[in-house]
């Protein structure tokens, strides 16, 4: 099926990895040193911390250089939040899943199909096609003349819940955590300390993420994640979001590819 590079290997990504990791593809994922995942057991973003992580029996492994890359269907993950292997990869297929709101470098000349994921790309402007992350009736929709709709700013609603289900850093540094990803959690219970400061649950349900203690944080950053359904299976598997996107970015390799 070709080369795939996804930028970007948070759990949303993950959920479009997946699918083009059942379909064949050989991929390689580029990520930062200190990724900013929160849902770390279904992000391959865990393995630059790791080494080596496991998603719904998708292996990926970290790499050392994009030379490096697996022909056994490992994923490979390498430290490389620039896109500098590029030039010597030539992929077959390019998606920008870094979630950042906004083009953050991706350009339709890297490759034969170049494929953005939210907010921040316009078709056939940046890239060939763009996959609608907004949840509602339009999740997962392949866009090939325009954009996804606007950052909101909000969260989607799980449970009833939007903004409260988010944990936020109390303090600018480290967080010590005092929870685990998978516990079921009370409103107003202690998750973990940034410089003695406590970081609180602001509702109760299961911790279903919660960012890494190594990586660096600040104040009002959004660090952790607590579903209200409380179902603690669902931190451990891709979400139906990350699989519809998934989705709509596979519909869309296959529609550039066709013309």
């Amino acid at each position: 099926m070709g080369l795939a590079v996804v930028r970007g290997g948070g759990d949303l990504a993950t959920g479009i990895i997946y699918r083009l990791w059942r379909t064949g593809f050989r991929l390689l994922v580029l990520e930062t040193a200190r990724p900013m995942v929160i849902r770390r057991p279904v992000s391959v973003a865990q393995a630059v911390f790791d080494g080596e992580h496991v998603v719904e029996g998708m292996p990926a492994r970290r790499l050392g250089s994009a030379r490096e890359l697996p022909g056994d269907g490992t994923v490979g993950v390498l430290v490389d939040p620039q896109g500098e292997c590029l030039a010597d990869l030539h992929p077959d297929v390019l998606i920008d899943a870094i979630m950042a709101k906004r083009n953050v470098g991706t350009s339709r000349d890297m490759a034969p199909r170049v494929i953005g994921v939210g907010p921040g790309f316009r078709a056939p402007r940046d890239v060939h096609a763009v996959v609608e992350t907004l949840r509602g009736h339009d999740l997962g929709r392949v866009i090939v003349r325009g954009e996804a709709a606007p950052d909101t700013g909000v969260p989607g609603e799980i449970g009833g819940a939007t903004t409260d289900r988010l944990v936020r850093a109390p303090d600018d540094g480290l967080m010590v955590p005092r929870a685990e990803i998978g516990d079921l959690v009370e409103a107003g219970q202690v998750l973990g300390f940034v410089n003695d400061k406590p970081v609180l649950a602001r509702i109760g349900g299961v911790l279903r993420g919660l960012i890494h203690p190594t990586v660096p944080v600040r104040t009002g950053m959004k660090i952790g994640d607590i579903d209200p359904r409380a179902v603690r299976s669902h931190c451990f598997s891709i979400s139906d979001k990350a699989l519809s996107v998934g989705g709509g970015v596979l519909e869309a390799v296959f529609a550039v590819a066709l013309g």
